[in-house]
């Protein structure tokens, strides 16, 4: 038989206290992974999908095309701004001249047959491209009002925000290694310009702060970038009368990149066209 000797200093240890002493180095060995996972967690709601920075991009966006916090309030907005582009309309400013109007529309009459916008939708083809009312007026604004009611209409505009700016902006900004602030820049950007093939669109905005700084997913810095990316935007909005105001970005964004706010923590207070806001 073996002999197992036991210190003479001490208790002699009993089965619950070994299962304590398990149960506590279990613990510490679990400490660094669960820390890592939270760390994990941390970095991923760091984006601008995480939902309470989306309703920040919401009311952010809101305050530039609406003059107002209340983004859900504009499901029913609609008017012709004079910019060329017809009638800009709803949560995002979508327009009757540049196909967005047109395709919501066409969503909104898929999933619900004969609602009170679908008549219009010849007339929406035709006008696509062009600054025309033709086969909308008289009673389209007071159609688009009816139809901000329903929810379904709600949800179709919100499905389209989201397919044609704002889900593309936040990829597009993950892949540049951009926190918060960098994929609001360009989810503004986007709902703004488009994402079309012409000098001012998102895409050569982008391409042309390319130019100037590289982002961090390229080994840049993020600040320094979102300065060169602000500047070309800058740039596109100047070389349109409608959008020559940058307050959006002047009084705006660069006052949260000069704060080193770059995960868009409130509060949050900025101006826009000499408005205040703040976000607490």
């Amino acid at each position: 038989m073996v002999h197992i000797s036991r210190p003479v200093d001490g208790p002699t240890p009993t089965p619950t206290s070994r299962r304590l002493f398990l149960a506590l180095a279990g613990a510490l060995a679990a400490a660094p992974l669960l820390d890592a996972r939270r760390a994990s967690a941390a970095t991923a709601a760091k984006s601008l999908d995480d939902p309470a920075k989306k309703e920040i991009a919401m009311k952010l966006v809101s305050s530039a095309e609406n003059s107002s916090l209340d983004w859900k309030a504009q499901y029913q907005y609609i008017e012709d701004i004079g910019d060329g582009r017809g009638y800009t309309a709803g949560i995002i400013g979508f327009c009757s001249g540049t196909h967005d109007m047109l395709d919501l529309v066409q969503l909104y009459s898929d999933r619900k047959p004969g609602n009170v916008l679908a008549k219009y939708l010849p007339a929406l083809r035709e006008v696509d491209g062009t600054d025309s009312h033709s086969g909308l007026d008289p009673n389209y604004p007071k159609d688009w009002r009816k139809a901000a009611q329903d929810t379904a209409f709600q949800q179709a505009q919100n499905d389209e925000r989201d397919r044609v700016y704002f889900n593309p902006a936040v990829r597009q900004g993950k892949t540049d290694g951009l926190r918060v602030l960098g994929q609001f820049a360009y989810y503004d950007a986007i709902v703004m310009h488009g994402d079309g093939t012409d000098p001012t669109s998102f895409r050569n905005i982008r391409k042309r702060a390319l130019t100037k700084a590289r982002p961090p997913a390229q080994g840049g810095d993020e600040a320094t970038y979102l300065n060169a990316f602000l500047d070309a935007r800058v740039w596109a909005m100047k070389q349109e009368e409608a959008h020559s105001d940058t307050s959006r970005v002047d009084t705006a964004q660069r006052v949260f990149l000069r704060n080193g706010n770059l995960d868009l923590d409130p509060p949050l207070d900025w101006k826009v066209y000499g408005d205040s806001y703040h976000i607490g």
